[in-house]
């Protein structure tokens, strides 16, 4: 078999060189059969089949032994069956005469065509994903739980990090409506930045229910954010992180290096500038030798950075809308009014634990 350099000389010489078939043949000593193969693979392909092999002792059985392979996803995972026992299974109960060995080779192969893929993940620009972390904090002279919202820009790795007293459906909104003002800021002051789409987990925040298509069936408030800035949502699939993976490292890179210290602050207004102080500087530092005020300034000034070219890509996607704020159910005014309560319950009973009134449920 001929080996790769000799594929590389070959395919160099026909297809840089714009040497003929025949020609390489003759340089390189070889038959002009395989020279036509060398075009149609960049290495050796070795053997292949042309059909499955023959198993005469084991074909009467697949059926059995797939539907053994099948039945065990409906039990727990520590009683499935083992090679060894499938086999003796198929000998004592169906008079299978064959071998352990071709029996597990059998198996192997459907065990390894049943794992999940993974594929290398690459992000269009204007696409976002968001979701909630959790840490402790200092607020008002009290350690209290609080939940951050994360926005991650996964093209650019921009980021926008917003706290809360509690994961509710007031904070998921207006971590939005302050993530969209923070990126705009980024590309024109008094503009919204909003990306194409949005990657989110299923919570019920944004998820009422997931029909049996897979298909969701969003939250009426959801709905009306959506509504309000025009971008599309998309969701991964139930208990997979890592479908999400850009933001769920975001809310580990918040905790590691915005939470600790614990943060020590007066109230959750002075936290949160922190925290937007923290994103500016983190996207300024990482990736750009001095900081900038706008992206719009970033952007006629035709800085060679990475980021900002990414983050040019970013915006440049759809068009910098709305010009106003949305206003859902006086979010504002509701936030204001838990932060207010949690402080005053939590300065009460510090193991009290957070409840939204049940007004407030969407």
């Amino acid at each position: 078999m001929l080996d790769v350099d000799t594929y590389l000389k070959v395919r160099t010489a026909v297809q840089i060189e714009g040497l003929s078939q025949r020609a390489a043949a003759r340089r390189f000593g070889i038959d002009p059969r395989t020279v036509a193969k060398m075009m149609s693979f960049s290495v050796p392909p070795g053997y292949v089949r042309s059909k499955p092999p023959v198993r005469p002792k084991l074909d009467a059985f697949v059926g059995i032994l797939d539907k053994i392979l099948a039945d065990d996803k409906s039990v727990h995972r520590k009683q499935h069956h083992t090679s060894k026992r499938i086999f003796e299974r198929l000998r004592d109960e169906h008079g299978f005469t064959g071998g352990i060995t071709i029996v597990k080779d059998y198996v192997a192969g459907v065990q390894q065509r049943a794992q999940e893929m993974f594929v290398p993940l690459v992000h269009p620009p204007g696409h976002a994903q968001a979701d909630f972390g959790e840490a402790v904090a200092f607020i008002g002279g009290v350690e209290q739980k609080i939940h951050y919202f994360a926005f991650d820009l996964a093209h650019s790795d921009a980021n926008f990090v917003v706290a809360y007293p509690a994961e509710t459906t007031e904070a998921f909104c207006d971590g939005h409506v302050q993530a969209f003002a923070f990126f705009g800021a980024l590309a024109e002051p008094g503009k919204a930045g909003v990306p194409k789409s949005i990657l989110y987990d299923n919570t019920k925040i944004a998820v009422a229910k997931i029909l049996g298509d897979g298909k969701r069936q969003r939250t009426r408030v959801f709905t009306e954010l959506q509504s309000h800035y025009l971008f599309q949502d998309r969701f991964g699939r139930p208990a997979k992180g890592n479908d999400k993976g850009k933001v769920e490292g975001l809310v580990g890179y918040a905790r590691r290096n915005f939470m600790v210290p614990v943060p020590v602050f007066a109230d959750f207004a002075t936290l949160n500038a922190d925290l937007a102080d923290r994103c500016r500087k983190r996207i300024a530092d990482w990736k750009l030798p001095e900081e900038f005020a706008t992206l719009r300034r970033l952007l006629e000034a035709r800085m060679s950075g990475c980021w900002g070219r990414r983050a040019s890509r970013d915006w440049s996607t759809r068009p910098v809308l709305p010009d106003r704020s949305l206003e859902l159910l006086d979010v504002r005014a509701r936030l204001t009014s838990m932060q207010r309560a949690a402080s005053c319950l939590w300065r009460a009973s510090p193991q009290a634990k957070l409840t939204m009134p049940t007004g407030w449920a969407i």
